[in-house]
């Protein structure tokens, strides 16, 4: 069991529709948040809406070689140690393959893949023993679908890059949680980097997806595919 109430947890995308609702889960368990993204007046917007529940706010460019790096340093600053992160960084294109130019390419695998390696790379110094590592992955880890197939194949390389560091950080007692959430109203499709998103079914509620996440961070959960998120769970 991982312990929230008084936990240090670090938010990777905190501004982000999904990022946001765990930071505010979160905060309603207790825990004390470092918030991470791009833009300082939106994580300062965050930061006065959860109140003395933020102790840091940190913005860095996760596409650059030293940007996951820069977080680390600032959430661990005074030497705090961290009892959670949180990685929900992630962008999406759309389109045929043919379609996807090496800007795109690059883009996607860098934030949605390389960004959280470069992460890991820092972390495990500044990790109390109990603590967990959620990243962020999708359903298409599990049905990867045409004209996604950059994203999908970035997502189901995320999902096995966690099973490996699962096995690696098991005996340092660190839990590694992999959430494969179905489509979700976060947002995300109209931001789209590349090509225009399919219609797409009502997806699921940003707040009941973070509230699901949040009972699995507390728990001894290590993954959350897409069933996992079905009403009657």
């Amino acid at each position: 069991m991982t312990q929230l109430h008084d936990s240090h947890i670090l938010v990777v995308g905190a501004t982000g529709g999904l990022g946001s609702a765990i930071a505010r889960r979160l905060a309603e368990e207790g825990a004390q948040l470092t918030l991470s993204g791009r833009n300082q007046d939106k994580l300062d917007k965050l930061a006065a809406e959860l109140g003395d529940a933020v102790t840091t706010t940190v913005t860095s460019d996760l596409s650059l070689p030293d940007g996951p790096s820069k977080i680390v340093e600032a959430a661990s600053a005074d030497d705090r140690r961290l009892d959670g992160v949180v990685y929900a960084v992630g962008v999406v294109a759309f389109g045929p393959i043919t379609s996807a130019d090496d800007d795109v390419i690059d883009e996607i695998m860098l934030l949605n893949l390389i960004a959280p390696m470069r992460l890991m790379r820092s972390l495990p110094p500044v990790l109390n023993a109990g603590a967990v590592v959620v990243h962020l992955s999708a359903i298409v880890a599990e049905k990867p679908m045409k004209n996604m197939a950059v994203y999908s194949a970035s997502k189901a390389a995320l999902t096995a890059f966690s099973t490996a560091l699962s096995a690696e950080l098991r005996r340092y007692k660190i839990r590694v949680l992999d959430v494969r959430p179905p489509h979700t109203e976060t947002g995300l499709v109209t931001r789209a980097i590349s090509g225009e998103a399919p219609t797409l079914a009502e997806g699921k509620s940003p707040d009941d997806v973070a509230a699901r996440i949040v009972q699995a961070m507390a728990s001894d959960e290590s993954e959350l595919p897409s069933s996992a998120f079905e009403m009657d769970k």
